[in-house]
């Protein structure tokens, strides 16, 4: 693809400092660029590479300046950098229409302008919706249902009776509704309780590779809208997360803990079960969360803790050997002025 500064400032929405003319052909790294690329600054640390870049043009905050640069000045370069990537390199599926050699049992609707490739499995009663492209190696259970426009990536497998909606991106590996961890009178008789509920995924959920959703004990495991969840993440049976909410790898929430909206996990954390955590709270990566966490509020530590507070503690630790030598001799001193 070849566009002017000009034609991208009006698909950006941003203002051209420079060249309008100037052709784009590529997007690469403000390392790697070079003449008919464009390349961009999101973050400040990086204004300094400004000059030696050989970038053709460079997507910018409002208020940088660069002699001699062609600038595009957009509100947020990172956002901008999204919206031109999906312009230029647009998502290629292959494929076209059902494969005949995916098996569909009989009673299960799929669209035929949906995408199923060779070696796909449909169970009775699943629905595969319009646009969404479903790769090889898929199992979709029974009575399943699969919105319009979502992406099943090789060898995802989705339980009997769950709820994918549209433009849901499950990448390769994930498991959808596997029975919730649910056993009476554990490291004992290890009594298994049927997991009788649902996993419900609403629009535009996106789930990392080989991250695994557990089907709910009664009711459903609900993932909201436009939630963002990393690689090897465990979500047991009846969580909820709500809406915006952004979880990063290798984090694990016990059974029947509720997330509010817009929350940030951050990776390597795990929760306790039936615990609440409220809107726009941010966990601290290798956080432990024991109890509720009240909207707002940014936490880290093993246990959580105020994030101020664990910062403290975190500087504490470097010095521990010398307050322990320190500890040391003061005993010594008081023992000895003791026996005086």
């Amino acid at each position: 693809m070849k566009m002017t500064l000009a034609e991208i400032a009006v698909f950006l929405g941003g203002t051209v400092v420079g060249a309008d003319n100037t052709v784009i052909e590529n997007i690469r790294s403000i390392e790697e660029a070079n003449e008919g690329d464009i390349t961009f600054i999101a973050n400040k640390k990086y204004l300094k590479k400004l000059k030696l870049t050989k970038a053709s043009a460079v997507l910018v905050p409002p208020q940088t300046a660069a002699d001699g640069r062609n600038l595009i000045v957009v509100a947020d370069p990172y956002v901008a950098l999204g919206k031109l990537l999906t312009l230029f390199y647009p998502l290629e599926h292959g494929g076209n229409g059902v494969s005949p050699d995916a098996y569909i049992e009989e009673g299960a609707v799929v669209s035929p302008e949906a995408v199923v490739f060779p070696r796909v499995f449909i169970g009775k009663g699943a629905t595969i919706g319009k646009g969404s492209v479903v790769y090889p190696g898929v199992f979709v259970g029974r009575n399943v249902s699969i919105g319009e426009n979502s992406i099943l990536y090789a060898n995802v497998t989705v339980y009997h009776s769950c709820i994918i909606g549209n433009g849901v991106i499950l990448h390769s590996g994930v498991v959808i509704g596997a029975d919730g961890f649910g056993f009476a009178s554990p490291g004992k008789s290890n009594i298994k309780i049927p997991q009788i509920g649902f996993v419900q995924i609403d629009d535009d959920v996106e789930i990392g590779a080989n991250t695994t959703v557990d089907r709910a004990t009664l009711g459903k495991t609900w993932i909201q809208r436009n939630v963002k969840i990393d690689n090897l993440v465990q979500i047991a049976h009846n969580v909820v997360i709500g809406e915006n909410s952004v979880i990063t790898a290798q984090v694990g929430i016990s059974g029947s803990t509720k997330l509010g909206k817009s929350v940030m996990v951050g990776g390597q954390s795990g929760m306790v079960g039936h615990i609440d955590i409220g809107d726009n709270v941010m966990i601290a990566a290798d956080s432990k969360i024991h109890k509720n966490i009240k909207a707002g509020e940014i936490v880290g530590g093993k246990p959580h803790m105020p994030y101020k507070e664990f910062l403290q503690v975190e500087a504490c630790q470097a010095k521990l050997p010398e307050m322990r030598a320190t500890i040391k001799d003061l005993v010594k001193k008081v023992d000895e002025l003791l026996k005086k």
